[in-house]
């Protein structure tokens, strides 16, 4: 029959546009229900059961990253010592599919190579965000970032970033990726505990000469001193939607809205990685704040 093409796709449109109103009558009391405001905009929170036409009014909405979420890639440096976890090995750039990496190893001052990056650079307008580099690397040093607003009006050089731009703290991953952060803390935890054990049993027993006994009165036995109490670790709540939260169960305190679409955090408290959650959204804001700064240097508008 002619036109009946046309028919059977008016009917699927016309069954998801049913299938959106019985989903969100169904849901109480509606599928925003878990969504949250922050400077940006609205955060939705969205399961992966929605039914139905799924819109987002963006940018005035977003929706809620998931924890493996891949766009471009980031250095990750300690945040105690400031030192980079990239020791320049070039096993990123080697991997990468479309080579979108340069890396310059640095050196001293009479020519002899250090295992540390002088110049680290990505062009965003080739990569495909595939995380090879993330997977291959051995020393956990690049990771994949959850920033994906970086349009700019041309592409050299808006799009090539350099080593300031993609490093970020430790703290700044273990919020983006707390699940992974836990993993990777237990593993290195692990492998420093072995290491430690393989030197001590290797470690040749020095023998010393037996002291003459003395004999010695008896001293009054000290009442022990009760022991410290160990500082109550950060619980990381998990709604009932599924979405992980740093904010704790139960917590009625303060709570701090990032600029950045990320989910809010407590404002007493630490994360996974140790650091307070106060200092985790200022490093965020300083890395928004210094991309923007680097844009409008190169007299080119940027709307984040």
């Amino acid at each position: 029959m002619f036109g009946s093409g046309i028919l059977r796709g008016l009917g699927v449109t016309l069954k998801h546009t049913i299938a959106t109103y019985t989903d969100d009558f169904s849901r109480t009391p509606t599928r925003y229900e878990d969504s949250y405001d922050t400077s940006q905009g609205k955060i939705l929170k969205q399961p992966t059961d929605l039914r139905g036409i799924v819109t987002i009014q963006y940018p005035e909405e977003k929706r809620e990253i998931p924890e493996n979420f891949r766009y471009i890639p980031m250095l990750i440096y300690e945040e105690d010592t400031g030192e980079d976890r990239c020791t320049a090995c070039g096993i990123c750039a080697k991997v990468c599919p479309p080579q979108c990496i340069w890396i310059v190893r640095d050196k001293t001052e009479e020519g002899k190579p250090l295992k540390r990056p002088s110049d680290f650079y990505i062009d965003a307008s080739i990569c495909m965000s595939c995380g090879f580099c993330a997977e291959y690397c051995p020393f956990d040093a690049i990771k994949m970032n959850h920033d994906y607003e970086l349009a700019t009006y041309d592409r050299f050089p808006g799009l090539v970033f350099d080593k300031e731009e993609l490093s970020v703290p430790t703290s700044y991953y273990a919020a983006l990726y707390p699940a992974a952060w836990a993993i990777e803390e237990e593993a290195r935890a692990a492998k420093a505990a072995k290491a430690a054990a393989r030197q001590a049993k290797a470690a040749p027993a020095k023998k010393e000469a037996p002291a003459p006994k003395v004999e010695k009165a008896p001293a009054p036995k000290a009442e022990a001193a009760p022991a410290a109490a160990a500082p109550a670790a950060v619980k990381r709540a998990k709604p009932a939607g599924g979405h992980w939260s740093p904010i704790p169960e139960g917590y009625t305190g303060e709570i701090i809205n990032s600029d950045l679409p990320l989910p809010p955090v407590p404002a007493e408290g630490v994360s996974p990685s140790g650091v307070s959650w106060a200092r985790i959204m200022e490093l965020r804001e300083k890395q928004l704040l210094s991309y923007r700064e680097r844009r409008k240097s190169e007299g080119k508008e940027v709307k984040l």
